[in-house]
């Protein structure tokens, strides 16, 4: 009798057991979410960082929880992207948040302006500085919510149809390039344009523009701008680092379960590791072979450097008087800014100068 109860009562307990697994799995909201792009899909460095986010989420809920990439100019355009997510025709984007500095400057701050942080100190600064708080104080105002999802790390300078020694030499150059950068380039005579990545080849190619930054070696390689824009200028210091943030209707993201919210966090967060450690992996390769296929490289020269230092403070100081929202954000990035270089001339600094000098002896 004992052994039948026994057997009976441990039946009854490994049913029980196998209903509660699938009851808290059943817990777990099915949800479908589109995402915008700002890339078009032939960039998997930068584009894939949508990519790698959706596989990520996906896996940890079990499939439970679908996010549908499409690039740019699928559901809208690259210049559109931030409107969608907030009006609430996608739920989500990946995109520069300094496409929008039309909208308000203070966008721009958000992803990268000139001469201030670079990869790390960007990370430092979102995680650990107050970053992330900042950035989501001003996103609530057009009803947004904004994670670090990727970085490209010090981009290029671009690439010039003909050679740029002076400041007279930019004169009346018709140049691609986004964000801040594209005042203070102003302020040096420079004739800034708004041009998506996909458009920017055929726009240099025809001459409709005279020079273009895009990011670095690898992706400039994949479209192609050496064969047109032959000199390649070096260091891109409007982008130390750019942030590449997923931005999410913030509606849908507080009506997220905290679980979904807290894999979406930890998603991003992998994605921006990710995304840095493929450009600096990539990124020697190609400017090697880019420089095989007769790109030719050019440092900015000292005269440009300070000139363009000179017009950011007057920018900066200029955008500050009007917008209170830029203000706080720039003056939190600019003081973080120098008291990184305390550590970074320390370490960082004296460390890689001394390998860069030291490789060639194996």
């Amino acid at each position: 009798m004992k052994r039948r109860h026994f057997l009976q009562a441990a039946a009854t307990g490994a049913a029980s057991t196998a209903i509660a697994a699938p009851a808290v799995a059943q817990s777990s909201p099915e949800i479908r979410w589109r995402l915008t792009s700002g890339f078009p899909k032939s960039l998997d460095t930068i584009y894939g960082g949508a990519d790698f986010l959706a596989k990520y989420v996906s896996a940890a809920t079990d499939g439970k929880f679908q996010i549908q990439p499409f690039a740019a100019g699928e559901i809208v355009g690259t210049f559109q992207a931030a409107d969608a997510v907030s009006a609430g025709t996608v739920e989500m984007a990946h995109t520069a948040a300094y496409y929008y500095v039309g909208k308000d400057p203070t966008f721009a701050a958000a992803a990268a302006v000139p001469f201030t942080l670079n990869a790390r100190q960007l990370n430092a600064w979102q995680y650990h500085g107050g970053g992330i708080g900042l950035v989501n104080e001003f996103m609530a105002k057009h009803n947004l919510y904004a994670l670090p999802g990727g970085n490209t790390g010090t981009q290029m300078g671009g690439w010039f149809r003909k050679e740029i020694k002076t400041v007279q030499d930019l004169q009346g150059l018709k140049m691609r390039i986004a964000g801040i950068a594209g005042q203070v380039m102003q302020k040096l005579g420079v004739i800034p344009q708004q041009v998506a990545g996909g458009d920017i080849y055929p726009s240099l190619e025809r001459g409709t523009i005279d020079a273009a930054e895009w990011i670095g070696p690898y992706d400039d390689e994949k479209l192609g701008f050496q064969k047109v824009a032959p000199y390649y200028y070096y260091p891109g210091f409007w982008e130390g680092g750019l942030t590449i943030h997923f931005m999410f209707n913030k509606e849908k993201w507080e009506s997220l379960p905290k679980t979904y919210q807290a894999i979406l966090e930890t998603a991003c967060m992998a994605a921006n590791m990710d995304m840095l450690a493929k450009y600096d992996t990539k990124n020697p390769a190609a400017l090697r072979s880019l420089l095989g296929a007769g790109a030719q490289l050019r440092p900015f020269s000292p005269e440009i450097l300070d000139a363009a230092y000179k017009a950011t403070n007057e920018v900066y100081a200029e955008i500050s008087a009007q917008n209170a929202d830029f203000k706080k954000m720039i003056d939190s990035i600019r003081a973080f800014r120098n008291e990184e270089y305390l550590w970074f001339q320390v370490a960082e600094y004296a460390f890689d100068t001394y390998m860069i000098r030291a490789r060639a002896r194996g």
